[in-house]
This record gives C-alpha cells, sequence and structure tokens, in this order.
C-alpha cells in the first residue's frame, strides 16, 4: 500500500516567546516492512534544521529558534509503501515459553525487559499477565492472549488520560487511549519476561486517519512481531511505523522547551490517503 501523510503542529502563544529549542520525530524508517519515497519537514519560523539518530536507530531533527516569536508551525510530508509480512497463525506455536530467559541476553532486547519512564513491572501488572497466560506455554500464544487481555480489560475512552499517564493509572481506572492500551501490554509482557517495546506511528483507516501506538514483542528465533491492543490484531498495510522506545517518552513527535508564557493552544492535524 502507498500511502501520502501530512501531518501538521500548530502552536500559537499569547505573547511572543524566545529560545526554542525543539526536537522532533516523525520520519518514518525505511525498514524491511516499509519504504520512505519522500519526507519533507518544514518549519515556521523559517530556521535550519540538523538531524541525527537516537539510541534506538530513530530520526530526531533538531531546530532552534533565539529570536522572538509568536506561532511555531512543524509540518511533515511523507510518501511511503508498506509491504509488512503476512499475519502469524493465531495457533502457531514459535518457541517455548521456558526459553524466553534467552532474550534477556541479546543487547537489542534488555532495555526492553525493564522499567521504564511510564511503566513499571509492578505486583499487580505481574499477577494480570499471569492470569491472561495461564496454562499457554508458548511466547508467542502468551504475546496474543495478553493483547486480548489488555484489549477486553481497558475500555477505550478518548481523552480519558494524557501523554504523562502512568500504567499503574491506567491499570486502577481500565481506560484510556492507544498509548494506554500499549504501555500496559508492555507492563503486562516484560513482567513475564517477554522482551516489549512502544511503537509510535499512524493508522490509515476508512473512517479516521490519526497517530497511533501499539507494541512490537521479541520473539527468539523469529524477531520482533507487532500486536495492535487497541483494536486485538496483528498490523498489516494501513500502518506506518514512525519509531520505537522503552515507552511514549522515548518517542513523542514534538518535544523541546521555550522562555516564555506557558498560556498557548495546540492544533495538530493528520491527513492520510492511498495513492494509486
Amino acid at each position: 500500500m502507498k500511502l501520502d501523510i501530512l501531518h501538521r503542529t500548530r502552536y500559537v502563544y499569547s505573547s511572543p516567546v524566545r529560545d526554542s529549542f525543539n526536537d522532533v520525530r516523525l520520519e518514518p524508517p525505511s525498514i524491511p516492512e516499509q519504504t520512505v519515497e519522500s519526507f519533507l519537514l518544514r518549519v515556521l519560523p523559517a530556521v535550519r534544521l540538523k538531524h541525527y539518530t537516537d539510541f534506538f536507530g530513530n530520526w530526531i531533527h533538531h531546530f532552534e529558534i533565539p529570536e522572538s516569536h509568536g506561532y511555531l508551525l512543524i509540518e511533515s510530508q511523507s510518501r511511503i509503501i508498506t509491504h509488512w509480512p503476512s499475519a502469524i497463525p493465531a495457533d502457531a506455536e514459535l518457541c517455548p515459553l521456558a526459553k524466553i530467559g534467552e532474550a534477556a541476553h541479546i543487547e537489542r532486547c534488555f532495555d526492553f525487559l525493564q522499567t521504564s519512564r511510564f511503566i513499571e513491572l509492578e505486583a499487580d501488572a505481574w499477577r494480570l499477565a499471569l492470569d491472561a497466560s495461564e496454562n499457554i506455554t508458548d511466547v508467542w500464544q502468551a504475546a496474543l492472549a495478553i493483547m486480548r487481555f489488555t484489549h477486553g480489560f481497558l475500555k477505550y475512552e478518548s481523552r480519558s488520560t494524557h501523554v504523562h499517564t502512568h500504567t499503574r493509572d491506567v491499570i486502577k481506572d481500565r481506560r484510556g487511549v492507544c498509548q494506554d492500551f500499549a504501555h500496559f501490554m508492555i507492563g503486562l509482557c516484560r513482567s513475564v519476561k517477554i522482551p516489549a517495546r512502544y511503537i509510535s506511528g499512524y493508522l490509515a483507516t476508512e473512517a479516521a486517519s490519526a497517530t497511533h501506538a501499539w507494541v512490537e514483542v521479541f520473539i527468539p528465533g523469529t524477531g520482533w512481531r507487532a500486536l495492535d491492543p487497541t483494536h486485538n490484531r496483528q498490523i498489516d498495510g494501513t500502518y506506518v511505523k514512525i519509531g520505537h522506545g522503552r515507552d511514549y517518552g522515548d518517542v513523542p513527535p514534538v518535544s523541546g522547551n521555550y522562555r516564555g508564557t506557558l498560556d498557548r493552544t495546540m492544533e495538530v492535524q493528520v491527513q492520510i490517503s492511498a495513492v494509486q
């Protein structure tokens, strides 16, 4: 599937601000599952952009605006071809759960087995993970069971949480948005030693186009496989990955700071269209 993606974020300040320093994580990577045909990032007021990759290999564009300004516009345009692998059969058994401890010795998995900013390996998460995967002896089947459990345990409710909501609050309130579904599932997976990482990206559907969050779990002998607990399914060609990290704190679309008023408005617009 070929997709054109427009992502626009606009901040308007009640009085001019200055010394704005920002990191933008909006450039999708070219990976075996997707090809980036083009990417353009525009910032107003006009600035010089620097780019680099972070510890996890995600693209970051950095810019600074020392001068006084009353608004900030960040707009990215991407054209992506997706070719995600076929779904793994729901009844497939890929790796004995008894061998999952081997993943801890793989360097790329270590960070995705630990507590992180928004995810703690709490006793409550461990008990829920055990309930979800009871009598299951396969890593893939356990991951699927935890995804199904997450989908049923949490209620999707727009604006019920914010970007800084912790999993302990999600467990208590049993509601949230896609970010919370991903954090919750990751916490349960890590509690039973299944490496799991947070994915930021886009989801294009007939009903809406939006930023989205899902999960990748590591299956020894197979690699990273993507699961979407919000929709209780494996991902397909309607998903575009931007980046991954331990949780949302590693991959916010825009992060930074500035000097000046806290009174501001923010408007985000995402448009995704299929290209014939």
